[in-house]
């Protein structure tokens, strides 16, 4: 098998895929943790300054979840068509709310009429919440694993995905994209709105640090396989170690009212947990239940080799482009919001 500087091509796509999704996450789940949060506020203008805070970069933060859908389908197409087939109703729902969100905070100002803004409003917010949630649920099961045969194909029922680990997955990310929203919408406001939204990122760190902790000692009793990669090295406990510490200093910073400090860490837990996530499955990526010789993993389920140097290529390319943009906007638009009549 081909290699780059020492480590397999198809480790360095499992790479790229975790990397474009992790992207993703730190940057829309904020998005959505405002959608989150976005009936919390009750007067016109605060409503309006909740949507200006994400207007200028929402949209351009979903391109990382079709960078990590591409990627993932040119460098293990396996895996994308048994992952989309298996959770083809969840994946519908979710593209249904990613559209309703989008068509909500464009339509939401255009009529003055007060039910046509409370009628987007709650669609933003259900929307905002839905595709945390199936976000979460779609983690859990990943995790967990579900039913394959050999080849490749879903042979349970879309109901096995309600299970009660995937829910409390779902639950924790909901949570987490709820502070993470505070702790940015935070950072972006001033006079009453700072002072609502710093009690609203206290009571949101709060729902996150006891959803992660219930989280964590569910799955080190319940789901014990997911340890196995740690116990064969114990150097990577630091990475475990690093997450509670990361976790700590979100609420350590939030107390100090250092919301900026408190939004990075947020932005670094979301990182290091996904790693654990990428260690704990690693080679497999889907892992069946019906028998683990099944499971779609890294090298079993991974595209031609010479597919796979030419992505790579490319993606060396791309990626740093759009994370150069990226970084372009946030820098443009950096300080606090300010509602015009151009405003949404």
């Amino acid at each position: 098998m081909e290699t780059f500087l020492g480590i397999e091509l198809a480790t360095w796509w499992y790479l790229v895929v975790g990397a474009a999704f992790t992207g993703y996450v730190i940057l829309d789940g904020f998005d959505l943790g405002v959608g989150l949060i976005h009936l919390f506020f009750k007067k016109e203008e605060s409503r309006r300054i909740s949507l200006n805070a994400i207007g200028p970069v929402w949209d351009g933060n979903e391109v990382w979840l079709v960078i990590g859908g591409g990627a993932l389908f040119a460098g293990f197409p396996e895996v994308y068509a048994t992952l989309f087939s298996a959770f083809y109703i969840p994946f519908m729902l979710f593209l249904v709310m990613i559209i309703f969100r989008a068509v909500s905070i464009e339509f939401r100002s255009k009529e003055p009429m007060l039910w046509w803004r409370k009628m987007w409003d709650t669609a933003f917010a259900i929307s905002s919440g839905l595709i945390a949630f199936l976000l979460g649920v779609v983690l859990g099961n990943v995790l967990l694993g579900f039913e394959i045969d050999a080849n490749g194909n879903f042979t349970g029922s879309w109901l096995d995905f309600l299970n009660p680990y995937a829910i409390l997955v779902g639950i924790t990310t909901v949570a987490m994209f709820m502070m993470h929203g505070s702790l940015y919408l935070v950072m972006k406001t001033r006079d009453r709105m700072y002072a609502k939204l710093s009690i609203i990122s206290k009571n949101t760190t709060i729902f996150f640090v006891i959803s992660y902790l219930i989280l964590t000692v569910y799955t080190l009793i319940y789901i014990p396989h997911l340890t196995d990669n740690f116990t064969n090295n114990p150097a990577l406990f630091v990475l475990p170690l690093l997450a509670i510490l990361l976790v700590a200093n979100i609420t350590r910073q939030v107390a100090k009212r250092k919301f900026m400090g408190a939004f990075i860490s947020s932005a670094l837990s979301m990182a290091i947990l996904l790693i654990l996530v990428a260690i704990e499955l690693f080679p497999v990526i889907l892992l069946s239940t019906t028998n683990p010789e099944y499971s779609l993993t890294a090298f079993n389920a991974s595209a031609s080799e010479k597919t796979l140097e030419i992505m790579l290529t490319i993606a060396a390319i791309a990626i740093p482009l759009v994370g150069f943009y990226t970084g372009f906007v946030f820098w443009t638009f950096r300080g606090k919001t300010v509602v015009d009549k151009d405003s949404y």
